[in-house]
């Protein structure tokens, strides 16, 4: 049989080496885990709008009101009282 005598240094690379592909083996797991379920969690980047005396805060309330109002997470009655309270804050 031939057997390779590469000392020390053979045996050093070969657990670097290894220990590295292990590495990236778990980060290309964790990368396609996160991947697939980065588009599930609904999430939407990027700053919310700036509140000031403009009126964009209030409108972005508004805006989310309506929103509820549509997913069916509040009724008709309390999104007209939540807006009116709105409007009469301006």
């Amino acid at each position: 049989m031939m057997w390779y005598d590469g000392g020390w240094g053979g045996w050093f690379f070969m657990a670097i080496f290894m220990v590295l592909f292990w590495a990236l083996v778990i980060v290309g797991i964790v990368a396609l885990v996160r991947y697939l379920a980065g588009g599930r969690h609904g999430h939407q980047g990027g700053p919310p709008p700036p509140s000031g005396e403009s009126g964009w805060g209030s409108r972005r309330a508004e805006d989310l009101l309506a929103e509820r109002f549509a997913r069916g997470e509040i009724d008709e009655d309390e999104y007209k009282r939540r807006l009116a309270l709105l409007r009469e804050h301006r």
